[in-house]
């Protein structure tokens, strides 16, 4: 496993240009803008895979996710990071990605252009480079009331969520199934 000095992060101007490269430790002290993948993992039956956060993470310990992911690391593209991440995080691999969209985040803790993409799988899921504490495939009306009840990562719930409509209509509803 690389370590966050060793790792090297394109630095982007506002524009999406790269100034140059820098460790993912400089990347995160000093906020930079940089590109990062999300990846919902959607079940056949339409159950969307949650997950809470390694207590060792560097950016939003202990809290749940809607999607797996990450920083993209030198000039690989978005695509191989993306499958990168499903590899490393969950164990999968070969899965036809799909593309939902492109959008920034920016917040007091991180500033970024991410490309998100959605997968269909079953499993099985292996939690092998322990970022996963915990994981379950969830209905969106379960999604719903998990959003009351735990903290979400903000900037895949602000990008990816609008593309999951179940799951964004159940949350526009307060949990309440639409009748």
């Amino acid at each position: 496993m690389t370590t966050p000095d060793a790792e090297q992060i394109q630095h982007l101007d506002p524009h999406g240009v790269v100034l140059g490269m820098v460790s993912r430790t400089e990347m995160r002290a000093r906020n930079l803008f940089h590109r990062a993948v999300f990846v919902a993992v959607r079940s056949d039956d339409g159950c969307l895979l949650v997950h809470r956060r390694s207590g060792s993470k560097d950016l939003w310990p202990g809290w749940w996710d809607i999607t797996v992911g990450g920083v993209v690391v030198g000039d690989e593209s978005y695509e191989v990071a993306a499958s990168r991440e499903l590899d490393e995080e969950i164990g999968l691999s070969g899965v036809a990605l799909e593309y939902l969209c492109d959008g920034e985040y920016h917040d007091s803790s991180v500033n970024l252009v991410g490309r998100c993409f959605g997968v269909q799988s079953n499993g099985p899921f292996i939690y092998r480079d322990g970022e996963v504490d915990e994981a379950r495939l969830v209905t969106a009306h379960q999604f719903a009331q998990m959003t009351n009840e735990y903290q979400f990562v903000p900037d895949s719930m602000a990008l990816v969520l609008p593309h999951l409509g179940d799951f964004w209509s159940a949350i526009a509803y307060d949990g309440e199934e639409p009748q």
